[in-house]
């Protein structure tokens, strides 16, 4: 039976791709050794379930949309820059989500259990940290990014409102990671507004 690779999100919405974008092409010229993140693949990752089977997709779907449902929309702000597994030895640069991380630890926590339950999802040895990732360091000796990180501690990307969840496949291709939309589950309250909007 077949296999995808599935895990759920939020959008970052375009302003803060806009300005994350331009923040990646600024510490390119400041540091190297970096693989960066195509912008158009940008994502909040809430869970990242793995290999499921391709059955399981609909239970999958069903979940988030019924969890997605009690929660009301809310404002991201994505800030400050930092890296896994630590500024001193950087291999994962980041930035920080300074409104909206509570939200989104909600939305992840309300998820975990039925979907443990489920079978298709092993819970994280660390505790979720809401981050949306920037690049990953091709070189052990990170000794450059010190003064970066201080410099951009508080760098600000913007804000944007979460209205829904989706859940999505990652095909994994030499030119790296390919993602699609399998579902699209809206938040508490966000498809009457919708609705509202278009008449």
């Amino acid at each position: 039976m077949a296999r995808i690779r599935i895990f759920i999100a939020v959008d970052i919405g375009d302003a803060i791709r806009k300005r994350t974008t331009a923040f990646q092409e600024k510490l390119s010229s400041s540091a190297s050794g970096v693989k960066w993140v195509d912008p158009k693949s940008m994502h909040l990752t809430l869970l990242f379930l793995g290999e499921v089977e391709t059955l399981e997709i609909v239970s999958i779907c069903r979940i988030v949309k019924e969890k997605a449902s009690e929660i009301p929309p809310f404002m991201l702000e994505v800030a400050g820059l930092g890296a896994f597994p630590t500024p001193r030895r950087p291999k994962i640069l980041w930035l920080g989500v300074r409104q909206g991380a509570s939200e989104l630890g909600q939305i992840h926590d309300a998820l975990e259990e039925p979907l443990l339950e489920l079978g298709c999802y092993r819970r994280e040895d660390r505790a979720y940290t809401p981050h949306l990732t920037l690049g990953r360091l091709s070189q052990e000796e990170g000794g450059e990014w010190g003064p970066i990180f201080a410099k951009h501690a508080d760098w600000h990307g913007g804000a944007a409102e979460v209205s829904e969840v989706l859940v999505m496949s990652s095909e994994l291709r030499r030119e790296g990671p390919v993602y699609s939309v399998m579902g699209r589950a809206k938040l508490k309250g966000a498809a009457a507004r919708d609705d509202e909007e278009d008449e």
